[in-house]
């Protein structure tokens, strides 16, 4: 019996070596795997670690507008940034696929599509397929007044279909000009239509605008390549003014920021910002 015991107790503790063997064998298969993995613990995570990287979410929204190369290298390494969204400012959300879309880069589109970007209204509007768009707006009646980002229109995603009419299929470019002629009959599919600011006016707005004293608080008005005047963190571009009013502007896909400019003669002064959230106030300093 005390042999047996002896016995009984050196199997345990044979298979509890094994076990922990077992255990940790693929622990280190799984370090030795992924090296990624071990870079990233090892080195130091960035800001808002574990969520990605804000400079690589942005990249990959930034160059789905025109570089699929670049899209390739960013999206088969991390299939998840197919579905990238951005804040470009106030709100003006864009998806990576958002921004093949309205550019009219058929071939990212349908690039990040196989990667699992999610497809919306204005997805299958620049891929032209009418049935789809039509049965869409009949479900949802209205819905073709939704704008997409930096405030673009259905009705301009569906122009922008057919930017790469040289190397789509004769069926396809039939179905995008059927769409186009589709939206244009409903007469409310190329959003709203604002006032126009005269050429003449739009120099007086440029420069910079302050609201703080730290290097990058303030704003920059520029003029985009659309020749609209725009606003961005100062030094850089940012999204266009709308003008709505008396020195009073829509800021492009957020409804519900209002920019405002203050004169003294013909002079510009200031800039306010009225948003949800705050009212900033920035001085022009050149």
């Amino acid at each position: 019996m005390k042999r047996n015991g002896l016995l009984s107790r050196r199997s345990i503790l044979k298979g509890s070596i094994i076990g922990l063997a077992g255990v940790a064998l693929p622990l280190v298969g799984r370090s030795e795997y992924n090296p990624i993995d071990n870079a990233a613990v090892s080195g130091k995570p960035h800001p808002n670690y574990p969520a990605i990287s804000d400079d690589i979410v942005a990249e990959v929204v930034g160059k789905s507008h025109f570089d699929l190369e670049k899209v390739k290298s960013l999206v088969d390494q991390r299939p998840e940034l197919a579905s990238a969204t951005w804040d470009w400012g106030f709100g003006d959300f864009e998806s990576a696929i958002g921004a093949a879309s309205h550019v009219g880069r058929r071939d990212i589109v349908e690039y990040l599509l196989s990667r699992g970007a999610k497809p919306n209204l204005f997805t299958y509007t620049v891929l032209g397929a009418h049935d789809v768009v039509k049965g869409m707006i009949e479900f949802t009646p209205g819905i073709q007044r939704t704008l997409g980002p930096h405030g673009i229109s259905l009705l301009q995603h569906a122009k922008a279909g057919l930017r790469m009419e040289s190397e789509m299929s004769a069926g396809h470019v039939a179905n995008a000009k059927k769409l186009i002629a589709y939206l244009e009959a409903l007469g409310d599919a190329d959003g709203k239509q604002y006032e126009d600011l005269d050429e003449s006016e739009k120099p007086k707005y440029l420069g910079d605008y302050k609201y703080g004293e730290a290097e990058d608080e303030g704003f920059s008005i520029k003029l985009n390549m659309r020749k609209n005047i725009s606003l961005g963190k100062i030094g850089a571009f940012g999204g266009a003014l709308y003008k709505i009013g008396e020195n009073k502007f829509f800021y492009n896909g957020a409804p519900s920021t209002v920019v405002s400019f203050q004169w003294n003669g013909d002079k510009v002064m200031s800039l306010t910002v009225t948003a949800p959230d705050a009212v900033v106030v920035a001085d022009k300093i050149i």
